[in-house]
């Protein structure tokens, strides 16, 4: 089940979200969760929905989510879906009830590389020292991933490719040795260490692609979510598993039938349905106008924006004019509904930086809606996502465009 979201920064797409999952978690045997979050931040918030810290504070467990854009996964609806979940699990009668919470994007080069070290230092010590004699390879970048894609690729130092390569090979060939010397939860620490050295690798190679063209990044990006996905699938419960993912529309929608597809991108909705046929169920949301949480540009605060209506010839335009405030559509039904939305119009996309003086542009793509998703939820006004680190400047909410003339 993939869930997706118009923006990072709208409250009512993460609070719907999250009481879908309640409901495919306690009705449908739905065990895992993936957030599009970095593997190890999101992995501590694994051990304390699952009993596995003694972390009990919620906000505190939420505290290594603190790259650009923090509100992402710090926000009020996160606390309270994790408060629900661990109380949940903690009145689970065996551990196979338990459902998990992860990560799958691969942001977290240096902070992933960091925990197969401190894996290692458990487990092998000799092998914690090769380990970092391959990881050492990226200390003349110093700790920005991006300096490093940029230094390499232009041709004025090697790539770190090689190491991280062989690191990878090395702890997958160790598997056996290390089972024998772990505890009970020996091979679920071995994953986890295991998908830190693979992100470490897909990272790498992500970072010098952010400098070949946004295709190749993209692509490479998206791969890696749907091979953690898959991951997660045989490591939980195999072909039985069920899993529900939160990510944005861009990446849960089928690339295929967006202008995404014909620019030569693929994304994990697209990655998914051809790779688990018939098992795959995506919704996408979308919304007419209302307020986000979004910066004004990369790095910079999180601020209360307001959204312009949505532009003419866009789906949320149209779902605008039926005056209904919020429905649901089944997309995969035949009927006049779907034939008419069949015609490729315009879908709107904002991620963590809303930039309305260049709106068609910056946030708008072309798109089949029945072709991208099963179900569409349409919220015609929307509010913004609350961060948990408020400051004047989202207090302050953007002032009407008519002001102040007030009309």
């Amino acid at each position: 089940m993939l869930i997706g979201e118009a923006s990072h920064g709208t409250h009512e797409f993460y609070a719907l979200r999250a009481e879908m999952t309640r409901q495919l978690i306690l009705n449908h045997g739905f065990r895992l969760i993936a957030l599009e979050a970095d593997w190890p931040d999101t992995l501590r918030v694994h051990r304390h929905v699952t009993g596995l810290a003694q972390e009990t504070d919620t906000v505190a467990a939420l505290g290594d989510f603190r790259r650009f854009p923090a509100w992402m996964w710090r926000n009020t609806v996160m606390v309270e879906f994790v408060e629900w979940l661990r109380a949940r699990n903690l009145r689970a009668t065996n551990e196979g009830d338990s459902a998990g919470l992860f990560g799958m994007d691969l942001y977290s080069m240096h902070t992933s590389m960091e925990s197969v070290l401190a894996y290692l230092d458990k487990t092998d010590a000799d092998a914690a020292r090769r380990a970092r004699q391959r990881y050492g390879c990226f200390e003349y970048f110093g700790k920005d991933p991006q300096a490093y894609g940029y230094i390499t690729t232009r041709g004025k130092a090697e790539s770190c490719e090689a190491e991280v390569t062989a690191q990878l090979v090395e702890l997958r060939r160790a598997y056996g040795e290390l089972m024998n010397r772990g505890g009970p939860d020996a091979k679920n620490e071995f994953f986890y260490a295991e998908q830190n050295a693979r992100l470490v690798a897909n990272a790498e190679r992500y970072y010098r692609a952010m400098f070949h063209g946004r295709d190749e990044s993209w692509n490479l990006r998206d791969e890696h979510m749907t091979e953690t996905l898959a991951a997660l699938v045989r490591h939980f419960g195999g072909s039985e598993a069920k899993i529900v993912v939160w990510a944005h529309n861009s990446h849960v929608g089928d690339a295929r039938a967006t202008e995404m597809g014909r620019c030569g991108e693929w994304n994990v909705g697209q990655l998914l349905r051809q790779r688990f046929p018939g098992k795959v169920f995506n919704i996408g949301f979308t919304t007419y106008s209302g307020t986000v949480t979004a910066a004004r540009d990369w790095g910079e605060a999180a601020e209360r924006r307001r959204v312009r209506p949505a532009m003419a010839g866009s789906y949320e335009e149209l779902f605008h004019a039926t005056g209904v405030p919020a429905f649901w559509l089944d997309l995969r039904e035949r009927n006049a509904a779907t034939w008419l939305l069949k015609q490729h119009r315009l879908e709107r996309a904002i991620g963590v930086v809303y930039r309305p003086e260049t709106e068609r542009w910056s946030h708008y793509f072309d798109t089949c809606l029945p072709e991208q998703f099963d179900a569409v939820i349409h919220l015609d006004d929307t509010r913004a996502l609350e961060p948990l680190e408020r400051d004047s400047i989202w207090d302050e909410a953007e002032l009407p465009e008519t002001f102040p003339a007030g009309v």
